[in-house]
């Protein structure tokens, strides 16, 4: 398709711009930077009543109700909210002994009101902190489980999110919009720049999503399927990660998000965010989900799913059944894995470690003794960020999967699994999926490091 056609097709709402299944029931995105204009009185109401109350924030959410998030945060420099997206015992016992409980807000976010992880840790907190419902808010699709919860239990606000917008595209939505005003940011000046980029993306020529886009659709034909991102303000590919990967890793297809990496080599390509200040996120955040939108219309699949995701987290709920503890033993050798490397493999760390540990030695180890790309991830965070990729992408990727100790158990209401269950039942999950997609996979421990 040609330029003109392509990013006409992309504004009608043309499915057969990528491969004419459903795309065209996932492109609320492109008008929601207009529509979150309405909520906004709203959410600065709740973030202004709680002002008095509440010392800290902490956001329970995965994937792409967390990342967009924590991008913000970390652009803003905001210490007091915190994105919890580990369940890793140590982890979340360390933030709550940080926290006044009587004096934090916990928000809930989840588009299909069912993500296991977050539920999780609203049930918990919702026990340790006394069922305060003035303390809950949640942020979830109309009509599901989550927001059945909230109004059951009385939570102080619920947010409705748009449900033609998958959770990887919605950081201009309720699910980053709610906890930036909630940080203190100024929501209209951050949708000022996105009004301005999302016009922008409409024009024929000087279209700066296109522009990236098709920079990367031309590269991957290429061979340069490594999306290098230079080193950004707020860690700005920790968001850009799962909005690639999770859009293009389908139909052993995919482009692989390297953030921090050398562009330098025959299967790499160099982006780069523009980010002169943190307001310019609004802006950015658009260009790059035009940009996906448009190398998936080269890679010719559908950006917009994530057929490969879910079967992870029926193997996941399949240990989880068993009643037992997962077994986590090392399995191969760090040595033995790299002995496989190839030209145009990639290295990937899973970690399902406490998100504290430092994982720089481990992946410099792996620079020297591969020169391959390395990636790494906390699980399961990654799992809702990169997943999809490792699973339905192409088959060039070497998964070094790294565990700890995880400490004593930690209950969760309700359920007859606590957190160290179910973080190694992840842990299981995935590289058994992994094994059985025909990856090339080994698990380490941590302090054999």
């Amino acid at each position: 398709m040609n330029r003109r056609g392509l990013i006409e097709g992309i504004w009608e709402r043309d499915a057969t711009v990528w491969t004419g299944a459903d795309e065209a029931h996932w492109l609320g995105w492109l008008d929601e930077p207009l529509h979150i204009q309405e909520q906004l009185d709203k959410i600065r109401r709740v973030a202004e009543s709680i002002h008095d109350e509440v010392d800290a924030v902490v956001l329970c959410g995965m994937g792409g109700s967390s990342l967009a998030p924590e991008v913000l945060r970390r652009s803003f420099g905001v210490d007091w909210l915190h994105v919890l997206d580990t369940t890793h015992p140590k982890a979340i016992r360390r933030l709550e002994a940080k926290l006044d409980l009587e004096r934090t807000l916990f928000v809930s976010s989840s588009k299909s009101g069912s993500t296991l992880e977050t539920r999780s840790h609203t049930d918990y907190f919702w026990e340790q902190s006394g069922k305060h419902a003035q303390l809950f808010a949640a942020i979830t699709d109309s009509g599901s489980e989550l927001e059945r919860l909230a109004r059951e239990r009385g939570f102080r606000a619920v947010f409705a999110g748009e449900p033609s917008i998958g959770g990887r595209y919605s950081a201009l939505s309720p699910f980053g919009i709610v906890p930036a005003v909630l940080m203190g940011v100024d929501a209209s000046k951050l949708l000022e720049h996105t009004r301005e980029m999302r016009e922008a993306c409409r024009s024929d020529e000087g279209n700066p999503g296109y522009e990236l886009g098709s920079r990367f659709g031309e590269g991957w034909r290429e061979g340069r399927d490594k999306i290098c991102i230079g080193e950004a303000p707020g860690d700005f590919g920790l968001w850009a990660e799962q909005l690639i990967a999770e859009s293009t890793g389908k139909h052993g297809k995919g482009l692989v998000p390297a953030p921090g990496e050398s562009p330098e080599g025959a299967d790499r390509q160099a982006a780069e965010a523009e980010l002169p200040d943190p307001y310019a996120l609004g802006s950015e955040f658009f260009r790059w989900e035009f940009a996906i939108a448009v190398a998936g219309a080269y890679l010719e699949i559908n950006p917009f799913d994530q057929p490969d995701v879910q079967v992870a987290k029926d193997k996941t709920n399949e240990v989880l059944a068993t009643g037992q503890e997962p077994e986590l033993e090392p399995e191969g050798s760090i040595e033995e894995l790299l002995a496989q490397a190839k030209d145009g493999d990639y290295v990937c760390v899973q970690a399902f470690v406490d998100p504290d540990a430092d994982l720089g030695p481990l992946v410099d180890r792996l620079h020297r003794e591969t020169g391959c790309v390395v990636t790494h991830g906390y699980g399961p965070r990654y799992m809702h960020s990169t997943g999809q990729l490792h699973k339905g992408g192409p088959n060039t990727g070497l998964f070094l999967q790294v565990i700890d100790d995880q400490g004593d158990e930690l209950p969760i209401p309700g359920k007859p699994f606590g957190f160290r269950r179910l973080i190694r039942a992840q842990a299981m999950g995935d590289f058994e999926t992994l094994k059985e997609r025909g990856r090339r996979v080994a698990r380490v421990r941590l302090e054999d490091l």
